[in-house]
């Protein structure tokens, strides 16, 4: 072995070396979904010609017919916090990210033995500044700059993506694709996205025998153990064109398990449930190698590489530096949710003493124990009404 290769090893166990993970891993290892939506300068100029391409394609997504200012632009403020609200009624934000949605999930019985998992929305109302429940869509993302989500319909996969303005309310446009659809996101400057395809829907839920949530009762539910994801779109939003590529994965952990984009949005990856735990595509469906500084980053944890692209934030709360490796920081709170700059971090975080299913929205700042409380705390166990999901996206 030589000196590079033994460096390398030990920076890699320096980076293995974190807190054990927080409470309720298993489930956000079941429905994590990635949002790196804080700009950077670098990327400023390219993110500009994408919210001019896409402007053009969909007039109405700026503002509204009266001219009405955005929630998320009356409320300039630094930071935005309601810490006796969960779930939150009130915009909750820090510097240039904000609370854009949240959802819960339940379980809705179709047969003796068969349900879906059905996912209720709360949306921000761009007018008023308060989430409101939406009971359309099965699944949504918000684009950064919150004047637009992607949707998609009730019954999965669907066979369109709908383009719905914020603002009004109304979906402006319709994507229609060739092959079911069940799972959407930005990219990171807004102007493509990411369709994963399925042939039948990877909420479906089967009864199982045993006491899966420790309630006590025998009546719970489990995903299909087969794996129905068949591939992926990448769709420019401002033309609605995009190439469909198949990619059958069997190193898969979950029935849903929906392709996101890489830190500078030229490539997608997917979560694998062993080594290497990440597979990175181009837009063709050709397998490549991770990004450089994306070779520590965890499928699951929504807050993945700072703006700069030098930092990575892992389960846990530690931070490490995006090339090397290296544990440079830990910063109060279990998971990593949300790069608010280079230095602030959004994380679930649990009081002391408090039951470890009863986390709350944090904004904390690297080199500090100081946090500043967002959110209530959540209420109930895994699955329970009083638990939500948060959706950030720049504001």
């Amino acid at each position: 072995m030589n000196v590079d290769e033994l460096v390398r090893d030990s920076l890699r166990e320096q980076a293995t070396e974190q807190r054990p993970l927080g409470p309720g891993f298993a489930d956000r290892v079941l429905t994590a979904r990635r949002r790196r939506r804080t700009r950077t300068l670098a990327s400023l100029a390219a993110a500009t010609t994408a919210v001019v391409a896409f402007a053009v394609a969909v007039p109405m997504l700026e503002s509204g017919n009266d001219g009405a200012r955005l929630a998320t632009e009356a409320n300039q403020s630094d930071v935005i916090a309601h810490p006796d609200q969960s779930p939150p009624r009130d915009l909750i934000a820090a510097g240039d990210v904000a609370l854009a949605a949240y959802y819960t999930w339940k379980n809705v019985e179709q047969t003796d033995d068969r349900a879906v998992g059905v996912r209720e929305y709360r949306l921000l109302n761009q007018k008023t500044g308060k989430y409101e429940k939406t009971t359309k869509w099965s699944f949504i993302d918000i684009a950064p700059g919150m004047r637009t989500a992607a949707v998609l319909e009730k019954d999965l996969p669907t066979q369109r993506i709908g383009l719905l303005n914020l603002l009004t309310g109304e979906v402006e446009r319709w994507i229609p694709v060739d092959r079911g659809v069940a799972g959407v996101s930005f990219s990171p400057d807004g102007g493509k996205l990411v369709a994963t395809t399925y042939k039948a829907n990877p909420d479906l839920r089967f009864k199982v025998d045993y006491d899966s949530d420790g309630d006590g009762k025998n009546n719970d539910y489990d995903q299909s153990h087969d794996q129905p994801r068949t591939g992926f779109y990448v769709i420019d939003v401002a033309t609605g064109k995009g190439s469909w590529s198949e990619v059958l994965e069997e190193n898969v952990r979950n029935a849903r398990q929906d392709f996101a984009f890489s830190h500078d949005g030229k490539l997608v990856y997917s979560g694998l449930a062993m080594e290497p735990l990440m597979q990175y595509y181009d837009f063709k469906g050709s397998k490549v190698d991770r990004p450089a500084n994306e070779r520590y980053t965890q499928w699951y944890v929504d807050a993945g590489v700072s703006p700069n692209g030098r930092l990575v934030a892992n389960d846990g709360g530690a931070v490490l530096d995006a090339y090397a490796g290296v544990r440079i920081a830990d910063v109060p709170g279990y998971t990593p949710l949300a790069w608010v700059d280079d230095k602030r971090l959004i994380l679930w975080y649990s009081e002391p003493g408090e039951n470890e299913h009863h986390t709350r929205l944090v904004l904390a700042t690297i080199g500090s124990d100081k946090l500043v409380r967002l959110s209530g705390a959540l209420k109930g166990n895994d699955g329970a009404p009083g638990q939500w999901t948060p959706i950030f996206a720049e504001r």
